[in-house]
């Protein structure tokens, strides 16, 4: 069976380098696709909490198939986040199909789409980083604590639980986080003129228009692998959320078949990519 053509997809918040990121799933919906163009709008890798002690091949895997696709000259766009900020100071930089940016403004069938993490609009990030360090830790630890949880369930026979997802439910404090956060950007976007804002940061896969007394925008968010399992796809003048349902992904042992193999190694030089970087004046 052949590849499902998509026009762009929009990946976020994969939290790579941790224990609650589901990179193999991630695999193998990236090994279902052939997209157009990928934007990667933060927390991709998790500066924050990596440790050399955790890097799982099943990781290693999803950077290899993102650098496959810019061996196949795929436009790759990987716009930085709060996890990833460290990237921050190489903004702008090119090499081939690949960009690092902060933000992005695309133009899709004559509508522009502003593109960003999102974390701008935490006040936490920008008043008590310490603080939302520390809450990214304990984030983890509770996605750990669930994944052990629902192992027990599975063997019983029972349905899969989200502890961070009932706390969000059970607290208003976080509903009222996640409309702001939306309201915010869209009014700014509004302001702005654009038809389209995307986001990711509050692992809340979402597509609604939201009207003020000055317009209307489409808001979007990509979602997170984390939790959601879940990315924004763009085909023929249509958004979507993709969901990970492992139904649809029967055969995923192993993740990368041999013709993967094969054609990475003979699509992509990481040698000469290297010295492409190092050479980069913006560095």
């Amino acid at each position: 069976m052949g590849k499902r053509q998509v026009d762009l997809v929009i990946l976020s918040d994969v939290h790579l380098g941790t224990y609650g990121c589901h990179a193999k799933e991630l695999l193998a919906y990236l090994q279902s696709i052939q997209p157009k163009a990928i934007v990667l709008n933060g927390d991709i890798i998790d500066i924050w909490q990596f440790s050399k002690s955790y890097w799982p091949q099943s990781h290693m895997k999803v950077v290899r198939r993102i650098m496959k696709y810019v061996a196949e000259n795929v436009p790759v766009y990987y716009l930085t986040g709060n996890h990833d900020e460290m990237l921050r100071k190489f903004a702008d930089l090119s090499v081939g199909s690949f960009k690092l940016q902060n933000k992005l403004i695309l133009e899709l069938d004559g509508r522009k789409a502003w593109i960003f993490h999102g974390d701008v609009f935490d006040v936490t990030m920008q008043h008590s980083k310490w603080l939302a360090k520390l809450g990214a830790i304990g984030y983890d630890t509770l996605i750990l604590l669930n994944r052990f949880v629902n192992w027990g369930l599975k063997l019983l026979g029972s349905e899969k639980m989200s502890f961070s997802k009932r706390i969000k439910a059970q607290f208003k404090d976080a509903v009222k986080f996640i409309n702001d956060f939306e309201n915010t950007a869209a009014e700014l976007a509004i302001e702005k003129g654009y038809h389209y804002v995307i986001c990711g940061h509050i692992h809340q896969p979402e597509i609604r228009e939201i009207k003020t007394d000055k317009g209307k925008v489409t808001y979007l968010n990509s979602g997170d692998w984390v939790e959601n399992l879940t990315a924004l796809e763009y085909h023929q003048g249509q958004w979507e959320i993709f969901r990970y349902d492992a139904a649809d992904f029967p055969e995923t042992k192993g993740n990368e078949s041999v013709t993967d193999v094969e054609d990475l190694n003979s699509l992509l030089n990481i040698k000469t990519l290297m010295i492409e970087v190092m050479d980069d004046k913006t560095i």
